[in-house]
């Protein structure tokens, strides 16, 4: 058996692990709550050490906390925003609904690094604070630093990367489809250029969802009213906050809708949903085009990352791209849960933060790492398949189309029935009876060339 010692809370005694910084709300918490074994992303727990340095800093300025105590305070407070501390955050992520076991988590481990001070985790740490305003701070802290720091660096990077292929492919026609079917010629630059404008799309709904996240509940405590903290806490504390982080966090405007409703959050994540979307769209696309190599598409060679099989021999599989659609999936289920979540706002309280707050956090890092792999691991080294694209373009029954201004639709849509059922392509047809439709030899390759046909841009 592990070494425990004796703490206590208002609820009376508990056994705690000896080495643990924590204390008696926490293990209480831990054993009232052994659901998944996956405590809280780390994001929210160093957040939270942000929230409290500025809290124990602010209280000091408006002479409600020695100055030595808060000094003490706000140094531990920093080692966990720095994830010093991680191993002393073990509640599991279905606790309460209010995150109040988190939040005395961070409070207790704040308290035992002030010591020997004699540092109370409510009186002196919580001061001027409430579970219901200092975690939905958090989640919005946590979220809006990985979307600045981690998403909208990766999808912009992503979005040079697909830019960079869509210039070196600019010259290389090759046949587009619709329906999955033949269509008529684009440029594989065309292609490319297209998911990059998803991808730097993404990055602009990222950006936009920051401003979601500014306002912030703290300073609110209990149910909004602000009892037991100073008029200028939030005010002051909020302003450390935003210099901490370098992001323009202010006051919300109202602290009833902040801590009752979490809507900034669902806003946020429906932004997420799309940009997961949008990669599963780019995904899908390139491992279409890679098919084969010999029965598929063909068109994109994707680089081989390992073996694609334990039974048939050199098969090599777009395990890129599935990691992503895999990705998609998963951020669209965070999106019911969250929408979920967000509906558990009952009159001055939302009781779903714990679980908004992860599923928030996890599609911003499951996004955001897999742009970068994508990137890193695919787009960087696709290659085209020039050959393959000539082949597959002539053909195509869709080569067909750019002859309807001279000939009309009937006639070329027998063109194309002809060709389907001799197997020979538009323009063998188009040269043997060339005479009846009116056209010259030089018209005619010109109708039929697939560069014009691929537009200027």
């Amino acid at each position: 058996m592990k070494e425990t010692r004796t703490e206590s809370d208002s609820m009376g005694e508990m056994q705690v692990p000896a080495a643990a910084l924590y204390g008696a709300s926490t293990a209480r918490a831990v054993e009232n709550f052994p659901v998944s074994g996956t405590p809280l992303p780390a994001e929210l727990i160093h957040a939270y050490g942000r929230i409290k340095r500025a809290a124990a800093e602010t209280n000091a300025e408006l002479g409600l906390l020695d100055p030595a105590m808060a000094e003490k305070i706000a140094a531990a407070a920093a080692e966990i925003a720095e994830g010093k501390h991680d191993a002393q955050f073990p509640i599991d992520i279905y606790q309460t609904g209010s995150g109040t076991s988190t939040n005395m988590n961070v409070n207790e481990v704040i308290a035992t690094l002030c010591k020997p001070m004699a540092v109370h985790p409510n009186d002196h740490v919580n001061l001027g604070q409430s579970s219901n305003d200092t975690f939905p701070t958090a989640i919005h802290v946590a979220a809006a630093l990985a979307l600045r720091d981690d998403l909208i660096p990766a999808l912009l990077d992503l979005e040079n990367a697909l830019k960079q292929k869509a210039a070196d492919f600019s010259g290389v026609l090759k046949i587009g489809r619709t329906h999955l079917m033949d269509a008529t010629p684009v440029r594989l630059g065309q292609e490319f250029g297209g998911w990059a404008r998803q991808a730097g799309q993404s990055a602009s709904r990222s950006h936009k969802s920051l401003s979601a996240l500014m306002e912030l509940p703290l300073g609110g405590t209990a149910v909004g009213t602000g009892i037991n903290a100073h008029p200028k806490f939030a005010e002051k504390a909020i302003a450390r906050l935003a210099a901490d982080t370098g992001l323009p966090f202010l006051e919300a405007e109202d602290h009833f809708e902040a801590q009752s409703a979490k809507d900034a959050c669902l806003e946020v994540h429906g932004q997420l949903a799309t940009i997961a979307v949008s990669l599963h769209k780019i995904a899908c696309d390139l491992r279409l085009l890679g098919s084969g190599p010999r029965c598929g598409i063909g068109e994109l060679r994707l680089p081989a990352t390992q073996p694609g099989s334990s039974i048939m021999p050199g098969k090599v599989n777009p395990v890129i791209p599935e990691s992503v659609t895999m990705v998609a999936a998963r951020v669209a289920g965070n999106q019911t849960t969250v929408s979920w979540c967000g509906a558990g706002g009952f009159l001055e309280l939302n009781v779903s933060m714990p679980l908004l707050g992860a599923c928030l956090l996890e599609s911003i890092r499951l996004l955001a790492n897999s742009a970068t792999i994508l990137r890193v691991k695919c787009v960087d080294g696709i290659e085209a398949n020039e050959a393959r694209c000539r082949e597959l373009i002539e053909l195509s029954l869709s080569m067909v189309t750019s002859l309807v201004p001279k000939i009309g639709y009937d006639r070329a849509a027998a063109i194309a029935k002809k060709s389907v059922a001799t197997g020979r392509t538009v323009r063998e047809l188009c040269r043997e009876s060339i005479g009846d439709l009116g056209l010259t030899a030089a018209e005619l390759e010109e109708l039929l060339n697939p560069r014009r046909m691929s537009g200027n841009s």
